[in-house]
């Protein structure tokens, strides 16, 4: 069973806009890291303890987002994540970013761990243990 959605809300900053006043679509996966961060953080695990201590990476091997509505400077949006899919050494999640009810853009991120020599590796029991409750 996996996780429920976790959200995390961004103010769009005056930088993240293009000439034209939209949010720069680069910026999104910026989002979805940040998202996903705090996913991991609100299950209590840390990306930074995963590398310091047990030496663990989590690779972006691929990326994409679909682009629905425009979202522009001061504008809040709710970003929602969740994973989609975990299997031994890879996961998937998936995002969702709103304004207020509006679809702003949904994407997905898929990822795989990696040992200190950035060799796909098992995800750690723990972690996946604490990746699949869904409280």
């Amino acid at each position: 069973m996996f996780v429920k959605t976790h959200t995390t809300e961004i103010r769009v900053r005056y930088e993240e806009t293009d000439r034209m006043g939209v949010s720069y679509y680069g910026n999104y996966f910026t989002w979805f890291e940040v998202a996903r961060t705090d996913y991991f953080r609100g299950k209590g695990i840390s990306y930074r303890r995963l590398e310091e201590e047990e030496g663990i990476g989590l690779m972006v091997v691929s990326a994409s987002c679909r682009y629905i509505r425009p979202s522009t400077y001061d504008d809040v949006l709710t970003v929602e994540s969740r994973i989609s899919e975990i299997k031994n050494t890879s996961l998937v999640f998936a995002y969702n970013i709103r304004r207020g009810t509006d679809l702003v853009a949904s994407g997905e991120t898929s990822h795989v761990f990696t040992d200190r020599s950035r060799k796909p590796c098992k995800i750690p029991a723990g972690i996946k243990k604490a990746l699949s409750v869904s409280t």
